[in-house]
């Protein structure tokens, strides 16, 4: 790798992929800007502000082990030039009790500082950790949408966990580092002032030099968190995906793609590594010429030449100061590091929350369940409309079946009305009320809401069913499993209702994990329900069983029901068939049979 190559940009190819919307794959790199954002700066500063109380004391501390530190050298130096000489014993072995003094106390007092920081370092990580997992928790699905789980895991838990001992160990450092240069200094003029400017003749050098690489630097920890996120964002699909990879034999062609991946990371880390360690390599030479130069100048040009003792000392305060800029260059090449990982981090905290309670939302205090929706269009990205232009009305405690080919717009409808994506047009209404305008939470908790995608977490069967009411009794538990079938089910496993499941419900079969998810929802007792494809993974003689918990359920509330199965509908109060986002024939299973159209057609098609 040459050394033109090694400071060479690519941000041209980094601006195409920031307008690549939609196209934030595990193989295409995330956009950062190349300068060092005060913004994220200040958010750093923020996370400092909550542990000062540690970092302040740590800070004493710190000051009192240099100065007990620095005290050394000068009991070395009266020993040498005047004990010695005068073979004075009594002061040299006073001047040896001062010297090990002076080393306990800082080694004591360092120890206690590093406890400290420790301490405050721990808190730090914690206050931008749960940060940082609460926003997600905020944030829309089109946040999740648009890029891999693996890219999103890897801000929580890698990328936290590189920037813990910068923001911590590194700031107090920093600060004691310069306090250092400063005392260092200080005791060099005191000593002796030719000498001292010889010492610090070498920082303006070193200070050209890391100014110049800086940009080049973070430009290649930038890339070096690209490739990592891209490594990391396959590896989770990979796993995800194992089933599908050995059932298609893709093997061979997965590694092929993860050896690439990870030539790339191994590329990017090691660029990054050689620019850091030419600030290292800088720092270690200049200091290394300035320490010769202190006794060069003391043996040859000042006169009188210098005592033993002079020299000695002198050089080791020299050491000593140079040992403050190498330690700065090191956080300097961390702090480089971490920003790359902190922009990243900064960069998910500050994404909008985009759904969320307007600032007048009022609390919805019981739900009847008249529902409507009025002039509905709707777009997942801005161009294509899924919605165009729907309305219907549904009654409290009717049951509205939503038909239709697949990407007709079936699931956006139930979305919006869960408010899981912002309305771009029209209204939907709640007993009169706009959903925009009431609390996300008093929504919310009076809707059931099972999806396609019947997640469970790990745990036991208990307590993924009691997902839906946190505060539901082992009896109403139990009732909600009886009522939906599963009952029989979950009292034949060894340890009944409290058999682990294991993550996303590995262990038992997808008709068992949707009728558990089907049991979480009814257990909630919601005042709207809603239905998405609830009983695709079924079997005919399981089905069978739930169609009466279903009708149970339904009783009084206003049901919305997506299903294929046209015998999950045909008695539904009215059944709607989308097409091309737009609602294209409504009625009784009986109309719609008489009309003899599109819901007409499915039907012939199905029974066949």
């Amino acid at each position: 790798m040459s050394f033109r190559n090694l400071f060479k940009s690519k941000r041209p190819a980094d601006r195409e992929q920031k307008t690549a919307k939609g196209k934030n794959r595990y193989d295409v790199d995330e956009y950062l800007d190349e300068k060092v954002s005060l913004f994220n700066v200040k958010r750093v500063l923020g996370y400092l502000v909550k542990a000062q109380g540690h970092l302040k004391i740590s800070l004493v501390f710190s000051v009192l082990a240099s100065v007990a530190g620095l005290m050394g050298p000068l009991f070395i130096k009266e020993a040498l030039d005047v004990a010695v000489p005068n073979k004075d014993i009594r002061m040299l072995v006073t001047m040896g009790i001062f010297l090990a003094f002076s080393i306990v106390v800082s080694v004591s007092l360092s120890a206690v500082r590093n406890i400290l920081v420790a301490r405050a370092g721990a808190n730090i990580i914690h206050d931008i950790r749960y940060d940082l997992f609460s926003h997600l928790q905020k944030l829309s699905f089109n946040f999740f949408d648009s890029r891999p789980q693996g890219k999103i895991f890897v801000r929580v838990v890698p990328y936290v966990n590189s920037v813990s001992d910068a923001l911590s160990n590194g700031i107090i450092n920093l600060v004691i580092e310069v306090l250092n240069i400063f005392l260092i200094i200080f005791f060099m003029y005191r000593v002796d002032p030719n000498l001292a400017t010889v010492t610090v003749l070498g920082l303006p050098l070193l200070a050209i030099f890391i100014w110049t690489i800086k940009p080049a630097q973070r430009r290649a920890w930038q890339d070096v968190s690209n490739k990592g996120a891209n490594l990391n964002a396959y590896i989770s699909e990979s796993i995800g995906g194992v089933r599908v990879t050995q059932a298609f034999d893709r093997q061979s062609k997965n590694m092929e793609i993860m050896n690439n991946l990870t030539d790339e990371r191994n590329s990017s880390w090691m660029k990054a590594i050689y620019i850091s360690n030419w600030v290292w390599y800088s720092t270690e030479t200049i200091s290394q010429l300035v320490w010769s130069f202190v006794y060069i100048m003391g043996v040859f040009w000042m006169h009188p030449m210098a005592t033993f003792g002079m020299l000695l000392v002198m050089g080791n305060y020299a050491w000593r100061f140079w040992q403050p800029i190498i330690n700065l260059a090191n956080i300097y090449n961390t702090f480089i590091t971490a920003m790359a990982y902190l922009d990243r981090i900064f960069d998910t905290i500050a994404e909008p929350v985009t759904i969320q309670d307007a600032p007048d939302a009022v609390e919805f205090p019981f739900v009847r369940g008249h529902v409507s929706f009025e002039n509905v269009t709707f777009s997942y990205d801005g161009a294509k409309k899924v919605l165009n232009n729907v309305s219907f009305n549904a009654h409290p405690g009717e049951s509205i079946a939503i038909v239709g080919p697949t990407g007709a717009g079936k699931t956006t409808i139930v979305n919006l009305l869960s408010r899981f994506y912002n309305i771009e047009e029209g209204k939907v209404l709640i007993d009169g009320q706009d959903i925009m305008k009431v609390t996300l939470a008093s929504l919310r908790s009076q809707m059931g809401i099972m999806l396609q995608d019947s997640f469970l977490f790990t745990g036991t069967i208990a307590e993924n069913i009691r997902y839906g009411k946190l505060d539901a009794t082992d009896e109403e538990i139990q009732n909600a499993a009886r009522l939906i079938g599963v009952d029989k089910f979950i009292e034949k496993l060894p340890q009944g209702y409290d058999t682990p499941i294991t993550e996303r419900g590995g262990g038992i079969s997808q008709g068992e994990r949707q009728l558990l998810a089907f049991t979480r929802t009814l257990i909630s007792n919601p005042r709207i329900l809603i239905l998405d494809e609830a009983t695709s993974s079924i079997d005919t003689g399981t089905e069978q069983l739930v169609q009466e918990g279903i009708q149970t359920l339904m009783k009084g509330r206003t049901s919305f029901i997506i299903a294929h199965r046209l015998s999950t509908i045909r008695n539904c109060t009215m059944i709607m068939f989308i097409s091309d986002g737009e609602i294209v024939e409504s009625g009784t299973h009986e109309e719609l049979m008489a009309m003899k159209g599109r819901y007409y057609e499915l039907c012939l098609a199905q029974y066949e």
